[in-house]
């Protein structure tokens, strides 16, 4: 089995920029790179490790958590399988009682308890801190421990309110390399290392390529004006260069 990257892009349902991405990040390089053309191939096991990153995407794990896991020296696929499947189990359970709620809703009937997620969160959260233990992940886990539900939506406001800044900063006819650009580039670096772990250029680089590869970020980065995210992503290439 040998495809180019277009034939396995439409095989697996993802897009060629995504998986031009996953290969930047690690996550999914292809088997090979003709040396001539430049042309990119995917083997079995390229098939095989999309099918894993796909699972784990369907179960709402982010794209940095899947590379913490997939690259951890301890995962064990075979265990890593079940878990999925018990995650989706799960998932399943929670689609059904959903459903019945709406039934039962429209009997006039209180159905608050149908939206208990507990259960899902608690064995991924337990996943997650078996196979995607970095050193990243240990210091945002240790930093936002005590982090009260006020708090995580002040750092949210406050991070929708960098991004505004930067749909501002492009309406207004400056240019990603522009000095108001990279200002607001150190300011996003400074909130995630002051607030979550320490931001490196290599890091800041990365959710840069994310904010626009992975579709949840461009939406919620392009709801102040279409483009911002790919105007950030720019203004953090210019950055860390």
């Amino acid at each position: 089995m040998k495809m180019q990257i277009k034939e396995f892009a439409e095989f697996t349902g993802v897009s060629v920029r995504t998986l031009h991405y996953y290969d930047e990040i690690g996550l999914l390089p292809p088997a090979c790179v003709d040396a001539s053309t430049g042309y990119r191939f995917y083997d079995r096991q390229s098939l095989l490790r999309m099918q894993e990153i796909l699972f784990y995407r369907e179960l709402d794990f982010s794209l940095k958590e899947i590379c913490n896991i997939l690259s951890n020296p301890n995962y064990d696929k075979e265990m890593a399988l079940q878990e999925q499947k018990h995650l989706l189990t799960l998932k399943k359970e929670r689609l059904e009682r959903l459903i019945l709620a709406v039934d039962n809703a429209m009997k006039g009937e209180n159905v608050m308890k149908a939206f208990d997620n507990s259960a899902f969160d608690t064995y991924k959260a337990e996943a997650q801190e078996k196979w995607g233990k970095t050193d990243v992940y240990k210091e945002h886990a240790e930093k936002t421990r005590d982090y009260s539900k006020d708090k995580w939506s002040a750092l949210s406001a406050e991070l929708n309110e960098i991004f505004r800044e930067f749909a501002t900063c492009m309406k207004n006819g400056d240019t990603p390399v522009s000095p108001n650009a990279q200002n607001l580039v150190k300011t996003l670096q400074n909130h995630i290392t002051e607030n979550y772990y320490h931001c490196t250029k290599e890091i800041l680089q990365g959710l840069g390529q994310m904010y626009v590869a992975d579709e949840r970020f461009r939406e919620n980065i392009d709801q102040h004006a279409h483009g911002t995210a790919d105007f950030v992503r720019s203004a953090i290439t210019e950055y860390c260069k």
